[in-house]
């Protein structure tokens, strides 16, 4: 933890003096975090949390950065003024109102190598009296720490079970009941499906996505066991980095099992209440693996509101699909019959095949 890295000259009136802190300081430090990178750059990743206050927008970075490559650093920087003047009072002013949601927390302000922009920002805070923390070697250090969390060993366990029998849900309930758990779904905004994006935000970049992991997995590094839902590589768009998705390939499954009417009520319950144009659509992308009259009979029945109907038509296909995933995994199978998510994550718990770690 950071405890009051400013200099007494703060405190007498000068300006504080910005604190430059290595990747693992910077990420345990309280305070609002701001990456001042262009809007792209942001899109494409940035640490899970931070807020994006660039200092050039697309163009300008665009334009600065060719500057700099054909008349050198002062050219870039006189237009990178010129760029930035005229907006320095609503970036002070938004600053300000950041601080205000923190009192008495440092700025953490980060860009893409921990150079101009971020000091550019930094100064410009302190001519504020804002104390700030600036992230050394920027966005590209974060990245190169969040990569390799994937290399080291983790002790993960899987919890496996054909669609529809409540995974995701059983997973939330074990982590409000103290269970390391990394929702590799919720991370990615989709269910793993080709119905997997529907009621759901837009999923992240797959390089968000594995920033989002990182951080996750950073979050239970003092864990005896994280669980994880057993998915196929890529989750929607978001693929599981390699290194971690070979140590789920090795990791025991505790396989969840329900009666089929129970497994076509949850679906129900979940895409029921979806635009059945959707998913229509959803199905369309599938066809080719339900085979025509499978198509033809769902489609019919998403026509008609059927919707038990429907999802009866898809459950061959997708069973199929998760026998064939985990045939050569470790799997011990748990009848849950009708219980809740709530109800089934006391009963592992009291069972002891699953444990808490708070």
């Amino acid at each position: 933890m950071v405890s009051d890295p400013f200099p007494p000259s703060a405190a007498a009136g000068a300006a504080p003096v910005p604190v430059r802190l290595a990747l693992p300081a910077f990420l345990a430090a309280a305070g609002p975090l701001i990456d001042v990178r262009s809007p792209a750059e942001f899109a494409q990743g940035h640490l899970p949390g931070a807020l994006n206050l660039p200092l050039f927008d697309d163009a300008g970075r665009a334009a600065v950065g060719t500057l700099y490559k054909q008349q050198g650093r002062q050219a870039a920087v006189r237009h990178g003024l010129a760029l930035v003047g005229p907006q320095l009072e609503a970036m002070a002013t938004r600053l300000a109102q950041l601080a205000a949601t923190a009192p008495g927390r440092p700025l953490r302000l980060l860009c893409w190598r921990g150079g101009m922009r971020s000091g550019s920002v930094a100064w410009l805070a302190g001519q504020l009296d804002l104390p700030v923390l600036l992230l050394e070697g920027g966005y590209k250090a974060f990245r190169r720490w969040a990569l390799a969390r994937f290399d080291q060993p983790w002790p993960l366990r899987l919890l496996g079970g054909r669609t529809g029998t409540g995974k995701t849900d059983l997973l939330l309930a074990l982590a409000a009941r103290g269970v390391a758990v990394v929702d590799l779904e919720g991370l990615a905004h989709h269910r793993g499906s080709s119905f997997g994006a529907l009621g759901l935000p837009p999923q992240p970049s797959s390089e968000h996505y594995e920033n989002r992991l990182a951080l996750a997995l950073h979050h239970w590094r003092e864990a005896p066991a994280i669980w994880l839902e057993a998915e196929s590589a890529q989750v929607g768009r978001c693929r599981i980095p390699v290194a971690l998705w070979r140590q789920m390939q090795a990791a025991p499954v505790l396989e969840v099992q329900r009666p089929l009417a129970e497994r076509v009520a949850q679906l129900v319950r979940i895409y029921g209440v979806q635009d059945p144009a959707a998913l229509a659509e959803a199905t369309r992308r599938i066809s080719r693996r339900l085979g025509p009259q499978r198509t033809a009979a769902a489609l019919e029945a998403i026509d008609a509101g059927d919707w038990a109907a429907a999802c009866r038509q898809m459950l061959d296909y997708y069973d199929r699909c998760y026998d064939h995933d985990l045939s050569g995994h470790d799997r011990r199978p748990v009848e849950l019959g009708n219980r809740s998510a709530v109800e089934s994550a006391d009963w592992l718990l009291a069972q002891g095949l699953v444990s808490a770690v708070r």
